[in-house]
């Protein structure tokens, strides 16, 4: 499997923006990570194999993670944006595609595929 991404860009605080990642296959585990420049990447939003999802604390129920299995794709919808936001988005697969549960959360080092990355920036 391996993921491509789309969307991100600039805005304006309070603006919004969806990002979107595509796969080349099934998507069991998946979630969307940040980094922003000189911090560790970090977890922004999970969904398991049965549909349950996570999100980091700073999110605040600002973003919503989704995926469309039969679009093999993935999105995180950003709305109300804060210049803190500012940061290369990635999103992540586990990598399996024959089904079983899972349930990984925001754990960085259960997610093996990963996009290419796509620059999100919110001015203030």
């Amino acid at each position: 499997v391996y993921l491509v991404q789309s969307g991100g860009g600039s805005v304006e605080a309070g603006g919004s923006l969806k990002l979107s990642c595509a796969a080349s296959g099934p998507l069991r585990c998946v979630a969307w990570f940040r980094q922003a420049p000189g911090k560790e990447r970090e977890g922004v939003a999970s969904i398991n194999s049965l549909g349950g999802t996570r999100y980091g604390d700073f999110v605040k129920g600002r973003f919503t993670i989704s995926k469309d299995d039969a679009k093999k794709s993935l999105y995180l919808q950003m709305n109300n944006l804060e210049p803190e936001d500012t940061a290369v988005y990635y999103c992540a697969a586990d990598g399996v595609i024959h089904g079983g549960y899972c349930d990984f959360g925001l754990a960085r080092s259960k997610y093996y595929v990963w996009g290419q990355g796509t620059q999100v920036t919110v001015s203030s």
